[in-house]
């Protein structure tokens, strides 16, 4: 949790109250449903939570920009996002029900009224959004063929929308076979610690 408010040190109350909670109910769930990999739970706030939160960094959301999570796993990053930004309205999608489970209960626990887990693919959504975020779900390609028709032109943040991607690694040749213009921001220069070294938020706008 010092973590976090190392780099958020303004939060209310009510957000430094929800994310204290993250990690006794993460440890709860994870004791019946591998959400977080086991062997790096102790570093649930950094790998977990604050690499969700390298997307805050990136863009801010305006009240009531529509962001998707594809792909949201136990519930990152979307679920720290929400945290961060109450007046957005959140919605996490995964094809596997455990995992949508643990985001709807976390949900719960947290009254999080802005976030909506739903067991489904991106593909079968019907619904518009302004962003779509994410954290290393599938190789680019194929991820933009699913996301591109869901999102909406416009702005709704400090960024035009369009996708804001946790990814690590060399992107370049990833990047180009989607034929989009892509911005890459290096994690690295918003958070000191040495698990960023090598991890950004990739980012391009729906135009």
């Amino acid at each position: 949790m010092e973590t976090i408010l190392k780099y958020f040190p303004d939060l209310t109350p009510e957000q430094r109250e929800r994310f204290a909670a993250l990690y006794g109910l993460y440890a709860e769930w994870n004791a019946r449903i591998n959400v977080v990999s086991r062997k790096d739970f102790e570093q649930l706030y950094l790998r977990h939570v604050l690499h969700s939160l390298a997307i805050a960094r990136v863009c801010t959301f305006d009240a009531g920009a529509r962001i998707l999570d594809v792909g949201c796993g136990g519930g990152f990053p979307c679920v720290p996002l929400a945290i961060l930004f109450p007046e957005a309205r959140f919605t996490a999608v995964d094809s596997i029900a455990k995992k949508i489970a643990v985001v709807q209960a976390v949900k719960e626990s947290l009254r999080l009224e802005n976030l909506t887990p739903k067991c489904t693919r991106a593909e079968a959504l019907g619904e518009r959004f302004d962003y779509v975020v994410s954290r290393a779900v599938t190789a680019m390609p194929a991820f933009v063929g699913w996301v591109w028709k869901l999102l909406e032109r416009g702005r709704h943040g400090t960024l035009p929308n369009g996708i804001l991607y946790l990814k690590g690694g060399d992107l370049a040749e990833e990047l180009a076979a989607t034929g989009r213009r892509w911005t890459l921001y290096d994690i690295a220069h918003f958070f000191d610690e040495e698990f960023f070294e090598t991890k950004k938020v990739v980012y391009t706008p729906r135009v």
